[in-house]
């Protein structure tokens, strides 16, 4: 009924139901005859309806299609958008309002069926199959197969199928877990990337609707839209310019030119997907989205590649291929030893004969021995393999990623994680992040006087008219009011909405009206180098040129030669004056306000400078008239002062730099904690401008003093990473800005602002703190901590069973001529055992401890002096028992030697099992703190318990045991209990500080 009666409504009536006649009856003639040609088909005919149902809206509803709306923008082609009646003509066909935008969700609806919507396929996710394939491709795992290969070979030569299988077959099983576990591992921790992928692209817009500024999606982008655009921002899609000022864009990533380039109305209205705005502020309007624009075309093809190795994982892959090569090598020795005294007669069989008896010994019966020992010469280098290792790396860092997510931390490279840990400096900024980034104006100063909130009517009315011009048109924020609420809606940036909010409820500034009031000729936009913005507008009421100015108090300030007083009479700013109110700035800086000044003046026409070559009007910046000054009040972070607190206690130096003057810098760092009551404050501030002109030299002489850095640029910020990093720090950086990029790059750790970073600085960090606050900061690095300590105390617990195995092993086998423990028992308690182990040291959550220590730095080795003494501490006593069970088991015990081999193996696992305990603390003597809360860990004990009793009691032929009476296993839990108070005593033992392997001048 709608479309009908639209058509009542609709221009040229006649010519549109001439239209819809013609549409009837073509529609009737060829209905009518698709029934006669059909007759013969069916026997009964459905009755012809009365009426027919026409779309009166037609397949391309707007003026303009998506074809020619792509080509004008992909091609810049000026010609084709000057015949669609250029911005505002293409903006018509589109049925946009430029000012107040789209309608509601019927039309983006409408828009999003007819031209798309704002995204793009994804490349197809790597399957389950493709990481299975990547982990046969590992060394160790190629070794292990050929091992079960001959293993498996060799045993069914010497035992027959029937049981010649179990070595082999159990090493194949043995390679079967190993696989699938890394697999699904990497594959779990693959589409845990993906979300967050996922999460870090869907970037929140500024976009214009029915009049009202709000934040959407980047998903949600519809052709049609008005998106406003700041520096820091991402285009979200191909458009055209609408308004704006000094706009500058960062091509680099579509085009790879690195020359950034100036988009205007006149000369150069086209904006990409995918760019960066690095200078300036606009409104464009969408054209084209997701697949239509060149950016979703090419990031369609691309897909994330996670198979980045850690420094972590590197050293570690280079410790197990190290472990593997001494494992080659003892195999090999006991090879050639076991080969040895066999052709040399010296191997009894259980009888006591000799096995070989020169040319008497059938060939038959050599082959078989020599197939025996070189199955123990492969069960040595299976032992030697820590097949665990890289397994522990890639749980512990796909759990800590995963929780840190929690902790509001989204890791977007995973070698932070680690990384992190090792920090010894956060360089970190103060607004939202010491602070809660909700600014509120609190103090007005008007000349030399203060005006109080209530008496702003004493106030020369002209000037706060001049105040609230300078207000509304020098602002990159807006003002929005809904008709059907009272309530004022304020965007841009935290400073700007506290600037407007003043205005508006406490100067009752009536934005719409000063606007509409004024047209801008000049805009100076604020960057974090100038630290104020400027611009020049002429007054439609008498034609009059003024200049506004807003900024940093002490730059402002400098700029002017002239104030008025509260009643409105202009007055000289002499040096006298002038250093008065530097004692007003510098009294509400100390008080951790941040002050901001307002300057204006009136210009001839004859004035306006035009800069060389550009055609574009110069805003004047001397001889200005100060209006005012306010003092912006942003809070600490409630528990920020504890969180640098806990940094300073784990050895970690914060440092803080900032663009606020010295005085607000120093106030701020004082209520953080970051400069501390007693503390020696000779060269701990310091402005930017001074570091930065300080010869090299100084700067590395001083770096480690300083605590604060006011009126910092991003290149000052840089420039103290790069020195600190000379001083070998291991540095992390917040940052939220564009500028803060090259800084957050050159860090070992950048860490960018999820709510307040921009798009550019996202990119170049390597973690995202979401909810922007420092103790959020902490808790990566307390994360981090935990990473690199889990995985020391699973290396220390692994490398405690592969020494001891192999020294078991070795011994006996060159002193006995045969191995105690099976293959079969070995891949058990080095994989299964390992494995369990793995995942329970590796889901170890962060302790308070964590941050009683020193951080690790840079060059420390991964296995300290305090591994090697635990490691070998256990292993030696490990392998005392084990080798006296070996050689004198049966007689202490009266045992056969099946119970005695049985033994030995029982008692080896015992041994780990307990020594998981002592791995959970590398320092601390009392193992079971915490215990109760490390659920994961208490199960895993479990389960390797009840698996080890079925290996021994009931999986006797697979394992080679015999069943263990109550006594027996008692005697077994007790060797292994063992390991507790010799590790509660071995922990008293100081140890050097020079690491280990210095002493025997082996490269690390």
């Amino acid at each position: 009924m709608e479309r009908i009666e639209s058509l009542f409504n609709a221009p040229n009536t006649k010519k549109k139901w001439h239209s819809a006649f013609l549409v009837i009856y073509c529609s009737r003639a060829l209905a009518s005859h698709f029934t006669l040609n059909n007759k013969t088909k069916q026997r009964k005919i459905n009755p012809s309806p009365s009426f027919t149902v026409i779309d009166l809206n037609p397949q391309q509803p707007f003026a303009i299609d998506q074809t020619t709306l792509t080509t004008i923008v992909k091609e810049k082609d000026h010609a084709t958008l000057k015949k669609h009646g250029g911005i505002e003509g293409i903006a018509k066909s589109l049925e946009t309002d430029i000012e107040h935008g789209i309608k509601g969700d019927e039309d983006m609806s409408r828009r999003r069926h007819i031209f798309g919507s704002n995204t793009y396929p994804k490349p197809r996710s790597k399957s389950f199959v493709h990481f299975v394939l990547e982990a046969f491709k590992d060394v160790t795992i190629l070794i292990l197969l050929c091992c079960a290969a001959l293993s498996l070979g060799f045993g069914i030569k010497q035992h027959g199928l029937k049981e010649g299988w179990y070595d082999g077959g159990s090493i194949f099983l043995a390679v079967f877990i190993v696989i699938s576990l890394s697999s699904i591992s990497n594959f779990r921790q693959n589409r845990q990337f993906d979300k967050l992928s996922q999460l870090s692209n869907d970037i929140q817009i500024d976009v214009v609707r029915l009049g009202r500024r709000q934040q959407v999606s980047i998903y949600d982008i519809v052709v049609g839209d008005v998106v406003c655009l700041k520096i820091g921002d991402q285009v979200p899609a191909d458009g055209l310019f609408v308004d704006g000022h000094s706009l500058r864009i960062d091509e680099s990533s579509m085009t790879g030119e690195s020359d950034h380039v100036e988009v205007g109305k006149v000369h150069n209205p086209f904006l990409f997907s995918g760019t960066k705005v690095v200078d300036g502020y606009a409104k464009m309007m969408v054209t084209s989205v997701g697949m239509k624009t060149t950016w979703g075309q090419m990031m369609s093809s691309i897909s994330r590649d996670v198979n980045e190795e850690t420094p972590l994982q590197a050293r570690l892959n280079k410790l197990t291929s190290s472990i593997g090569k001494v494992g080659l090598a003892v195999a090999f020795l006991v090879l050639v030893v076991l080969l040895i005294r066999y052709f040399t007669g010296n191997t009894k069989d259980e009888n006591g004969v000799k096995e070989f008896n020169g040319s008497k010994t059938k060939f038959s019966d050599i082959m078989n021995s020599v197939v025996g020992i070189v199955a123990d010469a492969v069960t040595i280098v299976v032992v030697a393999i820590p097949e665990g290792l890289p397994l522990a790396v890639t749980l512990t860092l796909a759990y800590s990623m995963k929780k840190m997510m929690a902790d509001k931390a989204m890791v977007r490279k995973l070698s932070a994680c680690e990384t992190m840990g090792s920090a010894t400096t956060i360089c970190t900024d103060k607004t939202g992040t010491l602070t809660l980034n909700e600014m509120r104006v609190t103090k007005f100063w008007m000349g030399l006087e203060p005006v109080l909130e209530n008496a702003y009517s004493s106030v020369a009315p002209f000037v706060l008219q001049l105040i609230q011009e300078g207000v509304a048109l020098n602002t990159t924020g807006s003002v929005h009011k809904s008709k059907s609420e009272s309530d004022f809606e304020f965007s841009g940036s935290p400073t700007e909405k506290a600037i407007l909010s003043w205005a508006v409820l406490q100067l009752d500034m009536k934005m719409d009206e000063l606007t509409k009031g004024c047209s801008i000729i000049q805009v100076e936009t604020f960057n974090s180098k100038k630290k104020r913005s400027g611009v020049l507008l002429r007054r439609k009421s008498d034609n009059t040129v003024n200049v506004h100015w807003k900024g940093a108090a002490e730059m402002v300030l400098k700029m002017c030669s002239k104030y008025y007083d509260a009643s409105g009479i202009l007055k000289d700013l002499d040096s006298e004056i002038m250093m008065k109110f530097e004692n007003i700035i510098q009294g509400m800086a100390a008080s951790s306000l941040r002050c901001i000044a307002f300057a204006q003046t009136e210009v001839s026409d004859s004035e306006i400078e035009v800069e060389d070559g550009e055609g574009k009007a110069m805003v004047k910046e001397n001889g200005l008239t100060l209006l005012g000054l306010v003092g912006i009040k942003d809070p600490c972070r409630q528990g920020v002062k504890k969180a640098v607190e806990s940094c300073q206690n784990a050895g970690v130096n914060v440092k803080m730099i900032t663009g606020d003057n010295v005085f607000t810098a120093r106030a701020i760092a004082t209520e953080c904690g970051i400069l501390r009551q007693n503390q020696d404050m000779a060269g701990a501030v310091v402005e930017g401008e001074e570091f930065r002109n300080y010869t090299p030299e100084e700067r590395l002489e001083k770096v480690d003093k300083i605590c604060v850095m006011a009126r910092s640029s991003p290149f000052d910020k840089l420039l103290m990473v790069e020195c600190l990093k000379q001083k070998g720090h291991v540095v992390a950086v917040t940052g939220d800005g564009t500028n803060d990029a090259p800084a957050l790059k050159e860090a070992d750790i950048g860490l960018s602002m999820g709510i307040q970073g921009t798009e550019v600085a996202k990119e170049s960090s390597d973690i995202v703190i979401l909810d922007d606050n420092f103790a959020s900061v902490v808790t990566v690095l307390r994360w981090g901590r935990c990473v690199y300590n889990n995985i020391q105390k699973f290396i220390q617990f692994q490398l405690t069973v592969n020494v001891a195995a192999l020294a078991i092993n070795f011994v006996a086998a060159v002193s006995a001529g045969e191995v105690p423990l099976t293959a079969v028992q070995l891949l058990w308690v080095n994989l299964i055992m390992d494995t369990l182990g793995a995942l329970a040291l590796a889901t170890e959550k962060p302790t308070l401890e964590l941050m009683e220590k020193p951080p690790v730095g840079r060059t420390k080795p991964l296995i300290t002096n305090v591994m090697w003494r635990n490691l070998m501490a256990q292993a030696l006593y490990q392998i005392a028992v084990l080798l006296t069970l070996q050689f004198r088991g049966e007689s202490i015990f009266g045992v056969t030697k099946g119970v005695n081999d049985t033994l030995i193996f029982n008692t080896f696992v015992m041994c780990q099992v307990f020594n998981e305990f002592n791995a959970r603390k590398l320092e601390k003597r009392n193992v079971f703190k915490g215990l109760h809360r490390s659920k994961l860990f208490l199960g895993i004990i479990g389960v390797t318990v009840v698996l080890q009793v079925v290996m021994v009691e009931f999986l006797k032929k697979f394992a080679d045991t015999e069943r263990l009476n109550w006594g027996q296993w008692g005697l077994c839990i007790l060797l292994g209990a063992a390991s507790w108070p010799i590790g509660w005593v071995v922990k008293m033992i100081p140890v050097p500080e020079k690491p280990f392997l210095d002493f025997l001048s082996i490269k690390k």
